[in-house]
């Protein structure tokens, strides 16, 4: 029996490096029954593939957390709303221009807005802000991460300059969705909010957690399923992390070596995504970042907010680089990669057609 599995899980990889898909069964009795032999052979075709793609290069996003104030109430994160512990705070245009400044001399060509779902940030408002980073920076990409809006909203953004959205998509099976938000929060809008965004024309990108509560190997395997079929140009995905002031605080943290063995799957589906890896993996591990790269990841988005917000935006505990200042994390990232062979570059960094 063991030599059959042994036979079955290494023709299941082979069929996902030569065809880059499998079926939902298939996905998930390679989580299931993946060695390191395995994690390995897996792990160095999708650097390959990245590294015929991308060559060497990690792509910079310089993240600028603008609220910390939020109208859902999301059961696994730091910033709901029912969190009367959270420190709330909001950036206004000046703020967020004074971070964009910043980061554009720091070499960033990408500025990731993100925050809670805050009514505050009227599409009149983002407008303004998104028309005066383009004309300031014509040769930047404006990214959003604002969470749910409507159609007629999120054009109005896109006709305004913003090139990307990213909104996880969190988990692609409606069961578990539903046991990780309260019942006034959809799977059905998620995912319509999804092809909206696609629609209209951003560079979209989702994502999920790796190890959220309830999850099993048969969620991880839909999610995976929901990539190949959805096509994004970009997913985020990271280990679940708790929050000391959520109804999860006593849940288990995800496993770091499961997220960096589901980047390279990933990578190995899309041969051209851009793939982050995350903080959360970072906080996870002290080289998860490193780690992460070496799997098949090549983005990292370091922090320009103000270092005085940074610990307000606690979507999760032990939130690494909230006390650097940018420049310091700048240096630090081009280090650290440095250390492992890539080269941290100044670009829009946009997804490459194949």
């Amino acid at each position: 029996m063991a030599l059959t599995v042994d036979m079955d899980i290494k023709q299941t990889a082979e069929k996902l490096i030569n065809k880059h898909s499998l079926s939902v069964d298939e996905y998930e009795f390679l989580i299931t029954n993946r060695t390191p032999g395995i994690t390995e052979l897996i792990r160095s075709e999708a650097v390959s593939v990245r590294q015929k793609i991308y060559g060497n290069k990690v792509f910079v996003r310089g993240l600028i957390e603008i609220s910390s104030y939020c109208r859902n109430d999301c059961l696994y994160c730091g910033i709901r709303k029912s969190n009367h512990n959270a420190e709330r705070y909001r950036l206004d245009e000046e703020q967020i221009l004074s971070c964009c400044d910043e980061g554009y001399d720091l070499g960033y060509r990408t500025f990731v807005l993100q925050g809670g779902e805050d009514a505050y940030y009227t599409d009149e408002r983002l407008e303004a802000l998104i028309r005066e980073i383009k004309r300031r920076y014509p040769d930047c990409a404006v990214t959003l991460s604002l969470g749910e809006r409507s159609y007629e909203s999120y054009k109005r953004l896109f006709e305004a300059g913003a090139d990307r959205y990213l909104l996880r998509h969190e988990t692609a099976d409606k069961e578990h969705y539903g046991m990780l938000h309260p019942s006034y929060q959809s799977f059905d809008t998620r995912m319509k909010c999804l092809e909206d965004l696609k629609k209209i024309g951003y560079q979209t990108g989702c994502g999920f957690m790796v190890g959220s509560p309830f999850q099993t190997a048969r969620h991880i395997a839909k999610d995976l399923k929901f990539l190949e079929e959805f096509r994004p140009a970009m997913c985020g995905i990271g280990p679940f992390i708790t929050h000391k002031d959520t109804p999860f605080k006593d849940e288990e943290n995800g496993s770091t070596e499961l997220t960096l063995f589901l980047l390279s799957v990933i990578r190995l589906i899309l041969p051209n995504v851009l793939l982050p890896a995350t903080t959360a993996l970072g906080t996870t591990d002290a080289i998860g970042r490193e780690k992460g790269i070496l799997s098949g990841a090549n983005v990292i988005m370091p922090n320009l907010s103000p270092t005085e917000v940074r610990e307000k935006y606690a979507l999760y505990d032990n939130k690494i680089c909230t006390g650097e200042e940018s420049a310091q994390c700048r240096q630090c990232l081009s280090r650290r990669m440095g250390s492992i062979g890539y080269e941290i570059v100044t670009d829009r960094g946009d997804v490459k057609k194949i």
